[in-house]
Order: C-alpha cells, then structure tokens, then sequence
C-alpha cells in the first residue's frame, strides 16, 4: 500500500526556514517524478516545485524560486523541500506528490499526479 507522510511544518516568522520532509514506501518511488504542492483557503492547489527521478531537472513557481529548494534521497526514499526566506504569503498546506508521467517541462498539474501525502501545515507570522 502506498503512503507518503510528510513532516516538518509549522509556524515561523517572516525570514525564517523550514525544512520539510515527505516518507515514501509501498512501491518504488526512485523512478518516479515528484513534486510540491500547496493550498491555502479558498484557493486551488499550486505547484511549489518539482524534480525529475535523478535531481537534474528541477521546477519551481516563481513565487518561490530562489528560496526553495527540492532534493530527493532516492537510496531512503525520502524526498524534500527547503524553504528559505519565508513570507507570510507561503502560509498553506503542503503536499508532496509523485506522478508516473515522465518529467516534461513546464507547468506542473495537480491532476497529472497520482499519489498523494496528507499535508503539513506551514503558517507565516507576519
């Protein structure tokens, strides 16, 4: 059975950091290309970031470029995301997804992903 259960949010002021953190098991997931995403209230769920199944191809929004940064551990089946610089404006819940599609270029879609975590909650404090 699939699970992906994501770690590491919380609350922090404006400027600070957080590290968030996205277990994988039930299948392989080393081959597999893998993104953030993210929803606040009221809004649709965005794409942060995303990263083909080696590392070498990388997406980010360009609200967050710059100050995120997406890495994947495939040996542990761990996948992240570090966020420098945070502003209130990156307040949602986050979560990490996987998609059997190929990695292509350009904008990710939330529908084109097929597995899911649960979220984490990242609030900003102005």
């Amino acid at each position: 059975q699939v699970q992906l259960v994501e770690s590491g949010g919380g609350l922090v002021q404006a400027g600070g950091s957080l590290r968030l953190s996205c277990a994988a098991s039930g299948r392989t997931f080393s081959t597999l290309t893998m993104g953030w995403f993210r929803q606040a209230p009221g809004k649709e769920r965005e794409p942060v970031a995303a990263v083909n199944w080696s590392g070498a191809h990388t997406y980010y929004a360009h609200s967050v470029k710059n100050r995120f940064t997406i890495s994947r551990d495939n040996n542990k089946n761990t996948f992240y995301l570090q966020m420098n610089s945070l502003k209130p404006e990156d307040t949602a819940v986050y979560y990490c997804a996987f998609t059997n599609r190929p990695y292509v270029y350009g904008i990710p879609r939330p529908s084109e992903y097929h597995y899911w975590g649960q979220g984490t909650q990242v609030t900003v404090s102005s």
